[in-house]
């Protein structure tokens, strides 16, 4: 019996039904049931809740999920030989584990939704990083989730929660910070994890804006691919790239032309965003009324 309700423990699980982690599905197994309780806390009460959760494997974090109470589990797992323990983790909570067998990246999460939901996943690292954009770039906003509770290696989780000014701000720093309020919980060590990862890993934990400073998605992502491209050269070279003269969106987003990336906040970007829409714009409306004039 489990430290959190009386199913085999996670170990007799994989051996019984033969799940080695595979490198190819970027799966490292937590086995350890106080800690996939401690992921599941740090999502906050559960009860009355629906949680998407992504990359289950043999059902540690599943487990605890339902153990604390989540109203409704939806377990998206794309490896076919965990499906039959995660049925028995389904029959061991009568209607409370959903189970969909297939790729995370090609699910439609948000039509999976079921009143207030959350999502919290170990995920696999191969596919972490680009669940998580596609989350923080959802539409309407704000999205259909609650919050985050996502496992990241320590060096994503870093970047995912950088300050301007910090060896690790980047793009990835910029989208959630505009969007949504993110911090590292806490740290895992590799041992933690069958088999054990060579980097340390951390459960972060994300909430949305409810209400992000108006701006484009794509313009942001524009602007700041061209800024962190160059990081170490002045802005006023770096963003030449977006095919425009810097000094008016820097001027015009109040930027000294002689800041680099890592020194702008993420107020200033957006506001850079916002002012390559602004020039596209009036160029756009000069160029039809040329052709009005040609034609």
């Amino acid at each position: 019996m489990s430290a959190i309700d009386d199913l085999p423990p996670l170990r007799e699980v994989i051996r019984e039904h033969g799940l080695s982690a595979l490198k190819a599905l970027g799966q490292n197994f937590l086995l350890d049931l106080n800690l996939t309780a401690r992921i599941a806390r740090t999502a906050g009460a559960l009860e009355n809740v629906t949680v998407i959760e992504v990359g289950p494997g043999p059902g540690g974090l599943t487990r605890a999920l339902l153990a604390l109470g989540a109203r409704r589990v939806i377990a998206i797992e794309r490896d076919s030989r965990c499906i039959a323990a995660l049925n028995e983790v389904a029959a061991r909570y009568p209607g409370r584990l959903d189970i969909v067998e297939g790729d995370a990246l090609k699910t439609d999460m948000a039509a999976l939704a079921d009143g207030p939901t959350r999502v919290v996943a170990n995920l696999p690292y191969n596919i972490a990083t680009p669940l998580l954009i596609g989350w923080l770039s959802a539409d309407p906003w704000p999205p259909w989730y609650e919050s985050l509770t996502l496992m990241f290696q320590r060096e994503v989780a870093e970047r995912i929660v950088a300050d301007p000014s910090s060896d690790h701000y980047g793009r990835l720093g910029v989208l959630t910070g505009w969007r949504a309020q993110a911090r590292i919980a806490f740290d895992v060590a590799p041992s933690a994890f069958v088999p054990p990862p060579k980097v340390t890993s951390s459960v972060v934990h994300i909430v949305p804006r409810s209400t992000p400073l108006p701006g484009s998605l794509r313009a942001l992502e524009r602007v700041t691919e061209a800024a962190f491209g160059q990081r170490r050269k002045m802005l006023r070279q770096s963003l030449k790239s977006l095919g425009t003269e810097p000094s008016r969106l820097l001027d015009a987003a109040g930027i000294t032309p002689t800041a680099r990336a890592e020194e702008i906040p993420v107020e200033g970007f957006v506001a850079l965003a916002n002012a390559l829409l602004a020039e596209e714009a009036v160029r756009r409306a000069a160029s039809q009324a040329v052709r009005s004039e040609s034609s």
